[in-house]
Protein backbone atom coordinates (compact mmCIF):
# COMPACT_ATOMS: atom_id res chain seq x y z
CA UNK A 1 0.00 0.00 0.00
CA UNK A 2 1.36 3.42 -0.93
CA UNK A 3 1.98 5.82 1.95
CA UNK A 4 -0.40 8.78 1.56
CA UNK A 5 1.44 11.94 0.54
CA UNK A 6 -0.97 14.23 2.42
CA UNK A 7 -1.22 14.57 6.18
CA UNK A 8 -3.25 16.94 8.32
CA UNK A 9 -1.23 17.73 11.46
CA UNK A 10 -2.80 17.68 14.89
CA UNK A 11 -3.13 20.96 16.77
CA UNK A 12 -0.64 19.80 19.43
CA UNK A 13 2.19 19.42 16.90
CA UNK A 14 4.85 22.18 16.67
CA UNK A 15 3.58 25.53 15.38
CA UNK A 16 5.04 28.67 13.84
CA UNK A 17 2.23 31.08 14.71
CA UNK A 18 -1.44 31.66 15.49
CA UNK A 19 -3.72 33.79 13.30
CA UNK A 20 -6.23 36.21 14.86
CA UNK A 21 -8.29 39.18 13.61
CA UNK A 22 -8.54 42.33 15.71
CA UNK A 23 -12.08 43.47 16.68
CA UNK A 24 -13.09 46.78 15.07
CA UNK A 25 -16.07 49.13 15.10
CA UNK A 26 -17.75 47.48 12.11
CA UNK A 27 -17.80 44.03 13.71
CA UNK A 28 -20.53 42.75 16.01
CA UNK A 29 -18.15 43.50 18.89
CA UNK A 30 -18.82 47.22 18.59
CA UNK A 31 -21.14 47.44 21.61
CA UNK A 32 -18.51 45.79 23.87
CA UNK A 33 -15.41 46.82 21.92
CA UNK A 34 -13.14 47.75 24.88
CA UNK A 35 -13.96 44.48 26.66
CA UNK A 36 -13.48 42.45 23.48
CA UNK A 37 -10.12 44.07 22.77
CA UNK A 38 -9.02 43.38 26.34
CA UNK A 39 -9.80 39.67 25.90
CA UNK A 40 -8.06 39.52 22.52
CA UNK A 41 -5.03 41.30 24.04
CA UNK A 42 -4.85 38.68 26.81
CA UNK A 43 -5.01 35.85 24.28
CA UNK A 44 -2.32 37.47 22.11
CA UNK A 45 -0.03 38.11 25.09
CA UNK A 46 -0.34 34.49 26.21
CA UNK A 47 0.42 33.15 22.73
CA UNK A 48 3.41 35.48 22.26
CA UNK A 49 5.12 33.91 25.27
CA UNK A 50 5.50 30.79 23.13
CA UNK A 51 5.31 31.74 19.43
CA UNK A 52 4.38 34.37 16.87
CA UNK A 53 0.98 35.94 16.27
CA UNK A 54 -0.25 36.96 12.82
CA UNK A 55 -2.87 39.66 13.34
CA UNK A 56 -5.42 40.91 10.82
CA UNK A 57 -5.82 44.57 11.76
CA UNK A 58 -5.02 48.19 10.86
CA UNK A 59 -1.44 48.22 12.20
CA UNK A 60 -0.52 44.75 10.95
CA UNK A 61 -2.11 43.00 7.99
CA UNK A 62 -4.74 45.54 7.03
CA UNK A 63 -7.27 43.57 4.99
CA UNK A 64 -11.08 43.88 5.11
CA UNK A 65 -12.87 41.57 7.52
CA UNK A 66 -16.50 41.08 8.52
CA UNK A 67 -15.67 39.60 11.89
CA UNK A 68 -12.99 37.89 13.96
CA UNK A 69 -13.64 34.13 13.84
CA UNK A 70 -10.25 33.10 12.43
CA UNK A 71 -10.87 29.41 13.18
CA UNK A 72 -13.54 29.33 10.51
CA UNK A 73 -12.18 31.57 7.74
CA UNK A 74 -8.47 30.85 8.33
CA UNK A 75 -6.47 28.35 6.29
CA UNK A 76 -6.29 24.68 7.20
CA UNK A 77 -2.71 23.47 6.88
CA UNK A 78 -1.78 20.07 5.50
CA UNK A 79 1.58 18.54 4.70
CA UNK A 80 2.07 17.27 1.16
CA UNK A 81 5.24 15.24 0.70
CA UNK A 82 6.43 16.83 3.95
CA UNK A 83 5.85 20.43 2.81
CA UNK A 84 3.09 22.68 4.22
CA UNK A 85 0.21 23.77 2.00
CA UNK A 86 -2.57 26.11 3.16
CA UNK A 87 -6.05 25.02 2.11
CA UNK A 88 -8.49 27.89 1.61
CA UNK A 89 -11.97 26.40 1.83
CA UNK A 90 -15.12 28.44 1.17
CA UNK A 91 -16.49 30.30 4.20
CA UNK A 92 -20.18 31.22 3.83
CA UNK A 93 -20.92 32.69 7.27
CA UNK A 94 -22.02 29.40 8.87
CA UNK A 95 -24.60 28.57 6.26
CA UNK A 96 -25.44 32.12 5.19
CA UNK A 97 -26.38 33.36 8.67
CA UNK A 98 -23.93 36.31 8.56
CA UNK A 99 -22.11 38.38 5.95
CA UNK A 100 -18.82 36.73 5.03
CA UNK A 101 -17.69 38.19 1.71
CA UNK A 102 -14.57 39.79 3.26
CA UNK A 103 -13.75 36.94 5.63
CA UNK A 104 -13.88 34.45 2.77
CA UNK A 105 -11.06 36.44 1.09
CA UNK A 106 -8.80 36.86 4.13
CA UNK A 107 -6.52 33.87 3.47
CA UNK A 108 -6.05 34.98 -0.15
CA UNK A 109 -5.37 38.57 0.92
CA UNK A 110 -2.90 37.52 3.61
CA UNK A 111 -0.99 35.44 1.08
CA UNK A 112 -0.91 38.44 -1.28
CA UNK A 113 0.66 40.52 1.53
CA UNK A 114 3.29 37.86 2.28
CA UNK A 115 1.91 36.80 5.66
CA UNK A 116 2.62 33.12 4.97
CA UNK A 117 6.03 33.52 3.38
CA UNK A 118 6.38 31.27 0.34
CA UNK A 119 3.92 28.61 1.53
CA UNK A 120 1.41 27.97 -1.26
CA UNK A 121 -2.34 28.47 -0.81
CA UNK A 122 -4.76 26.15 -2.59
CA UNK A 123 -8.38 27.24 -3.00
CA UNK A 124 -10.88 24.42 -2.38
CA UNK A 125 -14.45 24.51 -3.71
CA UNK A 126 -16.08 23.15 -0.55
CA UNK A 127 -17.80 25.04 2.26
CA UNK A 128 -15.90 24.09 5.42
CA UNK A 129 -14.98 25.80 8.69
CA UNK A 130 -11.94 24.90 10.77
CA UNK A 131 -14.06 24.67 13.91
CA UNK A 132 -16.14 21.88 12.41
CA UNK A 133 -13.34 19.31 12.13
CA UNK A 134 -10.70 17.82 14.45
CA UNK A 135 -7.51 15.91 13.54
CA UNK A 136 -5.29 13.50 15.47
CA UNK A 137 -2.47 13.92 12.93
CA UNK A 138 -2.66 10.21 12.14
CA UNK A 139 -5.49 10.14 9.64
CA UNK A 140 -8.57 10.35 11.87
CA UNK A 141 -11.07 13.21 11.61
CA UNK A 142 -13.81 13.91 14.18
CA UNK A 143 -16.86 15.94 13.18
CA UNK A 144 -20.61 16.41 13.61
CA UNK A 145 -23.36 15.51 11.16
CA UNK A 146 -25.35 18.56 12.30
CA UNK A 147 -22.75 20.85 10.73
CA UNK A 148 -21.08 19.01 7.87
CA UNK A 149 -24.28 17.46 6.49
CA UNK A 150 -26.36 20.61 6.99
CA UNK A 151 -28.03 21.68 3.70
CA UNK A 152 -26.84 25.25 4.36
CA UNK A 153 -23.24 24.21 3.61
CA UNK A 154 -22.91 21.83 0.63
CA UNK A 155 -26.48 20.85 -0.32
CA UNK A 156 -25.42 19.28 -3.62
CA UNK A 157 -23.15 16.72 -1.92
CA UNK A 158 -24.10 13.47 -0.19
CA UNK A 159 -22.45 12.30 3.01
CA UNK A 160 -20.34 9.88 0.97
CA UNK A 161 -19.22 12.65 -1.38
CA UNK A 162 -18.33 14.94 1.53
CA UNK A 163 -16.36 12.13 3.17
CA UNK A 164 -14.47 11.46 -0.06
CA UNK A 165 -13.58 15.12 -0.53
CA UNK A 166 -12.31 15.37 3.06
CA UNK A 167 -10.18 12.27 2.52
CA UNK A 168 -8.84 13.58 -0.78
CA UNK A 169 -8.01 17.10 0.46
CA UNK A 170 -6.85 16.39 4.02
CA UNK A 171 -5.28 12.97 3.60
CA UNK A 172 -7.45 11.38 6.31
CA UNK A 173 -8.66 7.79 6.16
CA UNK A 174 -11.11 7.57 9.09
CA UNK A 175 -14.04 9.91 9.77
CA UNK A 176 -15.79 9.70 13.14
CA UNK A 177 -19.28 11.23 13.11
CA UNK A 178 -21.25 12.52 16.09
CA UNK A 179 -25.02 12.81 15.56
CA UNK A 180 -25.94 14.22 18.97
CA UNK A 181 -24.90 17.21 21.04
CA UNK A 182 -25.25 20.94 20.43
CA UNK A 183 -25.05 24.02 22.63
CA UNK A 184 -27.81 26.60 23.02
CA UNK A 185 -26.68 29.93 21.58
CA UNK A 186 -24.24 28.32 19.14
CA UNK A 187 -24.54 29.79 15.62
CA UNK A 188 -22.30 27.19 13.99
CA UNK A 189 -24.69 24.22 13.78
CA UNK A 190 -22.74 22.23 16.39
CA UNK A 191 -19.07 22.76 15.60
CA UNK A 192 -17.01 19.91 17.00
CA UNK A 193 -14.66 22.33 18.80
CA UNK A 194 -17.52 23.30 21.13
CA UNK A 195 -18.27 19.67 22.02
CA UNK A 196 -15.40 17.16 21.76
CA UNK A 197 -11.68 17.39 21.00
CA UNK A 198 -9.13 14.84 19.88
CA UNK A 199 -6.04 14.77 22.11
CA UNK A 200 -2.74 12.86 22.12
CA UNK A 201 -2.62 9.13 22.91
CA UNK A 202 -6.12 8.34 21.63
CA UNK A 203 -7.81 10.59 24.17
CA UNK A 204 -10.99 12.63 23.65
CA UNK A 205 -11.99 15.53 25.89
CA UNK A 206 -15.71 16.22 25.73
CA UNK A 207 -18.47 18.36 27.20
CA UNK A 208 -20.58 16.45 29.73
CA UNK A 209 -23.77 17.67 31.39
CA UNK A 210 -24.55 16.23 34.83
CA UNK A 211 -27.75 18.24 35.44
CA UNK A 212 -30.90 16.30 34.40
CA UNK A 213 -32.89 19.54 34.49
CA UNK A 214 -30.65 21.28 31.96
CA UNK A 215 -31.87 21.54 28.34
CA UNK A 216 -28.57 20.00 27.16
CA UNK A 217 -28.75 16.86 29.30
CA UNK A 218 -30.37 14.40 26.87
CA UNK A 219 -28.37 15.52 23.83
CA UNK A 220 -25.02 15.45 25.59
CA UNK A 221 -25.77 12.08 27.20
CA UNK A 222 -26.51 10.71 23.72
CA UNK A 223 -23.25 12.24 22.45
CA UNK A 224 -21.37 10.65 25.36
CA UNK A 225 -22.78 7.25 24.38
CA UNK A 226 -21.59 7.78 20.80
CA UNK A 227 -18.08 8.62 22.05
CA UNK A 228 -18.08 5.52 24.27
CA UNK A 229 -18.87 3.43 21.18
CA UNK A 230 -15.74 4.63 19.38
CA UNK A 231 -13.04 1.98 19.53
CA UNK A 232 -10.15 2.35 21.96
CA UNK A 233 -10.37 5.95 23.20
CA UNK A 234 -9.72 7.29 26.68
CA UNK A 235 -12.56 9.71 27.43
CA UNK A 236 -12.14 12.73 29.70
CA UNK A 237 -15.41 14.52 30.55
CA UNK A 238 -15.32 18.26 31.16
CA UNK A 239 -17.34 19.80 34.00
CA UNK A 240 -20.55 21.66 33.22
CA UNK A 241 -20.57 25.40 33.99
CA UNK A 242 -23.66 27.16 35.29
CA UNK A 243 -25.91 28.62 32.59
CA UNK A 244 -24.52 31.86 31.16
CA UNK A 245 -27.03 34.26 29.56
CA UNK A 246 -26.90 37.64 27.82
CA UNK A 247 -28.80 40.78 28.87
CA UNK A 248 -31.91 39.49 27.07
CA UNK A 249 -31.79 36.19 28.95
CA UNK A 250 -30.61 34.19 25.91
CA UNK A 251 -28.40 31.20 26.78
CA UNK A 252 -24.75 31.58 25.69
CA UNK A 253 -22.51 28.69 24.57
CA UNK A 254 -20.05 28.55 27.47
CA UNK A 255 -17.86 25.52 26.73
CA UNK A 256 -14.51 24.47 28.14
CA UNK A 257 -13.85 22.33 25.05
CA UNK A 258 -13.05 25.48 23.05
CA UNK A 259 -9.39 25.59 24.14
CA UNK A 260 -6.33 26.30 21.97
CA UNK A 261 -3.20 24.13 22.01
CA UNK A 262 0.05 26.02 21.30
CA UNK A 263 3.76 25.26 21.74
CA UNK A 264 4.25 24.41 25.39
CA UNK A 265 0.81 25.50 26.61
CA UNK A 266 -2.95 25.15 26.33
CA UNK A 267 -5.14 28.26 26.58
CA UNK A 268 -8.46 27.30 28.14
CA UNK A 269 -11.58 29.51 28.24
CA UNK A 270 -12.92 30.28 31.71
CA UNK A 271 -16.21 31.88 32.67
CA UNK A 272 -15.84 33.08 36.29
CA UNK A 273 -17.53 29.83 37.25
CA UNK A 274 -17.07 27.36 40.09
CA UNK A 275 -16.22 24.70 37.50
CA UNK A 276 -13.32 26.65 35.94
CA UNK A 277 -10.54 25.03 37.96
CA UNK A 278 -11.90 21.53 37.46
CA UNK A 279 -11.94 22.18 33.70
CA UNK A 280 -8.30 23.31 33.75
CA UNK A 281 -7.43 20.11 35.63
CA UNK A 282 -9.12 17.93 32.98
CA UNK A 283 -7.22 19.64 30.18
CA UNK A 284 -3.99 19.16 32.16
CA UNK A 285 -4.64 15.39 32.20
CA UNK A 286 -4.74 15.34 28.41
CA UNK A 287 -1.68 17.61 28.05
CA UNK A 288 0.45 16.77 31.11
CA UNK A 289 3.64 18.38 29.76
CA UNK A 290 2.10 21.77 28.92
CA UNK A 291 1.32 24.84 30.95
CA UNK A 292 -2.45 25.27 31.29
CA UNK A 293 -3.49 28.94 31.08
CA UNK A 294 -7.04 30.09 31.81
CA UNK A 295 -8.39 33.07 29.84
CA UNK A 296 -11.62 34.79 30.91
CA UNK A 297 -13.89 34.43 27.88
CA UNK A 298 -17.15 35.82 29.25
CA UNK A 299 -16.99 38.60 26.65
CA UNK A 300 -16.34 36.20 23.75
CA UNK A 301 -19.45 34.13 24.42
CA UNK A 302 -21.57 37.28 24.07
CA UNK A 303 -20.98 36.76 20.33
CA UNK A 304 -21.65 33.02 20.61
CA UNK A 305 -18.07 31.76 20.29
CA UNK A 306 -15.06 31.30 22.54
CA UNK A 307 -11.27 31.07 22.56
CA UNK A 308 -10.59 28.41 19.93
CA UNK A 309 -13.08 30.09 17.59
CA UNK A 310 -11.04 33.31 17.32
CA UNK A 311 -7.70 31.58 16.61
CA UNK A 312 -6.15 29.41 13.88
CA UNK A 313 -2.78 27.76 14.37
CA UNK A 314 -0.17 27.66 11.60
CA UNK A 315 2.01 24.55 11.95
CA UNK A 316 5.80 24.58 11.90
CA UNK A 317 7.20 25.31 8.47
CA UNK A 318 4.42 27.59 7.23
CA UNK A 319 6.40 30.78 7.90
Amino acid sequence: MNTPTKRWPAEWEPQDAVLLAWPHENTDWNYVLPEARKTFSEIIAAIERFQKVILVGPKTFDVPCNDTWARDFGPITIEQNGQPILLDFTFNGWGGKFAAQHDNRITHNLQRLGAFGSTPVRTIDLVLEGGSIESDGEGTLLTTAECLLNPNRNPHLSREEIEQQLKDELGVHTILWLHHGALAGDDTDAHIDTLARLCPDRTIIYVACDDPDDEHYAGLKAMEAELQAFDGYRLLPLPWPKAKCDADGERLPATYANYLVINGAVLVPTYHDDADQAALNVVQKAFPDREIIGIDCRTLILQHGSLHCVTMQLPKGVL
